[in-house]
Order: C-alpha cells, then structure tokens, then sequence
C-alpha cells in the first residue's frame, strides 16, 4: 500500500514536472519569434452557420517587425479595415481614405468606432500567443503541437467587444474554449483557438461560437510597409 502510494506520488510530481516544462518551451518559443526582427501572418476565423452570429469576419494579414510597427488588413462583411500599430498608438484607414489615430474614432459611429477599437486592443501573434498560454489551465505537448482547455475568465476576454482599461465588458454565460500551439525549429509557427458562449450585449443575448487560425510565415523576410500618412499618426 506504501509502496503504491509513493508511486502515485511520483506520478502525479512527474506529470506537473511535464506540465511546467512544456508552458516553459512553448513559452521559449513565443519569445523566439517576437525576438525576430520581422513576420507575416494570416489570420482566418470560421462560425458554425447554424450559431446565427452576425459577426463574421474574412481573412487577415499582417506584418509586424522587431520594434513593434505593425501593419494588418482585414473583411468584415462588406468593409476592409485597415489599422497601422506602434507600442501604444494605433491608427485606421476610414472610409474616406484618410488615416485616423484611433483614439480620435472613439465617439465616432458604425464601422470606424468598431475599427478604432479593434486597433486599440490590437494584439500580434507574438502576443496573443502568449495571452493564450496565460489563459490555458494545463497545456500538454504531442510532437510540435500544445493542446490545452481555457480558463473561463480567459474565454470571457476573447469574446469581448470591449477590452482594456477602463472599459465595461459585456457578460458571458457557459464561456468554453482550447487552444493548440505549433512550434518549429524552436519558434512559434502556427496557433489556433476556439470560444463559445452566450455574450450579452446592450439587452441582446447573441450565441458565439468561432475557432481563430493564425499561420505565421515569412519569418524575417517580411517587409512592413505602412503609408506616411499612417505613420504620422503613430508618432
């Protein structure tokens, strides 16, 4: 019975040993590629037709470089939104063809509000990688690739409107999600993530179910190109 237990012991500190050992590699890896001085990325987000979610967004691609310029470009039905990034300052191409900082869309109305506030809470790959892992409860390594479950608060976050300081996010009720990582040669080459839950949102209750894929590319062959205009912004 003594010698059982002891080894159950055993098991159980080898199994936790493992577990910190592949969010310490994964970890590694994140950093390897935002120690890169530059990347491509292409980001797609699929929804169930039968969740009824109205809000479906086409692909993105996306530039970023070692000192954190980031350029991306995206659908969302019919509008193409276009954000430039730099640390903390963000600006969007409008409608109109002029580039806005993004602070200045905040009581602006429809697509530009929406945009400014996607630029503002913008996250490269590098980044939002090593949000997921923070969010993960226990990541298990399989070869190249790391599963593990979400804790809520962290689904809860991935499916806000509204994030950042200061800023009330909408309720989520039975908040689920996974996330899986790739890595190759000791960076961070692929990641996908899938949330579901119920997002209460000014009265209306909407169903969210999506799964987001980023495949990482070009890795430091990646040129930013990001207009003047845009820049000025950013500075």
């Amino acid at each position: 019975m003594r010698t059982s237990l002891f080894c159950l012991l055993g098991l159980a500190t080898a199994v936790s040993v493992s577990a910190a050992d592949s969010k310490a590699d994964l970890e590694k890896a994140i950093k390897d590629l935002a120690g890169k001085a530059n990347y491509s990325w292409k980001t797609t987000v699929t929804v169930p037709e039968s969740s009824g979610n109205r809000f479906r967004m086409g692909p993105t691609e996306g530039q970023a470089e070692k000192d954190g310029l980031v350029h991306v470009s995206m659908t969302m039905g019919e509008n193409k939104i276009e954000m430039a990034i730099q640390g903390k300052k963000a600006a969007v191409l409008g409608q109109d063809g002029t580039w806005q900082a993004a602070e200045e869309l905040s009581n602006a109305e429809g697509p530009g509000r929406f945009a400014g506030m996607m630029a503002r809470n913008f996250k490269a790959p590098a980044g939002q990688a090593g949000e997921l892992v923070g969010f993960a409860k226990e990541l298990k390594q399989d070869g190249d690739a790391y599963t593990g479950d979400l804790t809520e608060d962290g689904v809860k976050q991935l499916l806000s409107f509204r994030r950042g300081a200061g800023a009330e996010a909408p309720a989520v009720a039975n908040p689920k999600g996974n996330a899986k990582l790739w890595v190759k040669d000791g960076t961070l080459s692929k990641y996908e993530f899938h949330v579901e839950g119920t997002v209460t949102f000014n009265g209306n209750d909407i169903q969210m179910n999506r799964t987001t894929t980023v495949e990482i590319k070009d890795v430091g062959t990646t040129k930013v190109q990001v207009p003047e205009e845009a820049k000025k912004k950013l500075s």
